[in-house]
């Protein structure tokens, strides 16, 4: 069933003997991309000897069993065993998103619903800072337009892992799901009446990209400085230290003020230009590849949801997947695994349908 593993088999002896020897570790960027390669493919390794090393076991059971009806008993055992072994090979075999360990700017733009809608794009925010702390993540937030009563416009937040995380565990891995509309319905702090409110805010998730991924042309920007301004309109700034940084070949604008000096704001906003610019870089090869990425934020509309927060039920829906949980408080607090975990389930197991 799987005899191409082998190949992999031979790969995995020829990386493990290129990282004995000394001189390869000369030249790190060398020694590090055999050993993530070499990473990826020791779960891989490890599964198929365990399921050969069953068929051949199963074997030898079924010879003793023949001649000593005691030894059925084991040999069920072994074969409901390499059954198992045999769905964790497949779904190991599975083609990862090459972007599964990186790194992610993640984006909540306020949309339908104004002042409640800010609010509520704040809630999201506390929600990914607080996942990401119990996961043991580093947050750093880039750029951020607060509203009036303390929500956000519009918020840019680099997360990032600390050290080197195992293969297909990278922030990417996990909130690469969190892309798309979410929708709230409660009753807003500025509702008089009692009545429950629905509102929207967006949340766009963006594979953070690596200096060398993306070349940006020095010609193709123009860069506009302008001075901070905080809620209100109030000036918190006397000197022109935001940048507005526009990509011409694309049309894609990134600004940033949060940083006290206009070098510190240029280099933010470089860096979530060059996120955007990767990740629109692969939609077109996924494109023409027909592999259609996983749809994010189209239009920040209320009937374009991927999930609901329902406050008064205390219910969190998932509408990609059907999840459906009534730990909103919870979820809200940073308990955000059961969640996630129900989409990369879902992802998987749709992979494996169209692997065959």
């Amino acid at each position: 069933m799987f005899e191409a593993v082998e190949d992999l088999v031979g790969e995995h002896a020829d990386l493990e003997r290129r990282l004995a020897d000394p001189s390869v570790h000369a030249d790190q960027a060398t020694a590090r991309r055999l050993g993530k390669r070499y990473a990826e493919l020791t779960p891989v390794i490890t599964a198929y000897l365990a399921w050969k090393q069953h068929g051949e076991d199963i074997e030898t059971a079924r010879e003793l069993a023949a001649e000593e009806p005691e030894f059925a008993g084991e040999l069920k055992e072994l074969q409901a065993r390499r059954a198992e072994l045999t769905d964790e090979l497949r779904l190991l075999l599975v083609p990862r998103d090459p972007s599964d360990d990186k790194d992610v700017i993640l984006e909540i733009k306020a949309g339908e619903g104004g002042d409640e809608s800010a609010l509520f794009a704040g809630d999201l925010l506390r929600m990914y800072l607080r996942y990401a702390e119990r996961v043991g993540w580093r947050t750093e937030i880039i750029d951020g337009n607060e509203s009036d009563l303390g929500g956000y416009k519009d918020v840019s937040v680099a997360v990032k892992t600390k050290g080197t995380p195992p293969p297909g565990e990278g922030v990417w891995a996990r909130l690469k799901y969190e892309g798309g509309v979410h929708r709230v319905q409660r009753v807003p702090a500025t509702e008089s009446q009692g009545r429950i409110h629905t509102s929207a805010a967006g949340v766009l998730v963006l594979p953070e990209a690596e200096d060398v991924e993306v070349e940006i042309n020095a010609a193709d920007l123009r860069v506009d400085v302008y001075r901070s301004s905080g809620p209100g309109g109030q000036s918190v700034n006397t000197t022109d230290s935001a940048v507005r940084i526009t990509h011409l070949p694309t049309g894609i604008v990134v600004s940033c003020q949060n940083e006290k000096s206009q070098l510190q704001n240029k280099e933010q906003a470089l860096r979530i230009l060059r996120a955007r610019l990767l990740a629109a870089a692969q939609e077109e090869a996924d494109r023409e590849a027909s592999d259609a990425r996983r749809s994010q934020v189209r239009t920040v509309d209320r009937s374009e949801r991927v999930r609901t927060y329902n406050f008064p039920e205390n219910r969190i829906s998932d509408h990609r997947v059907g999840f459906k949980a009534y730990n909103l408080d919870q979820v809200l607090d940073g308990d955000l695994d059961a969640v996630i975990q129900a989409c990369v389930d879902a992802d998987a197991a749709a992979k494996l349908a169209a692997a065959g």
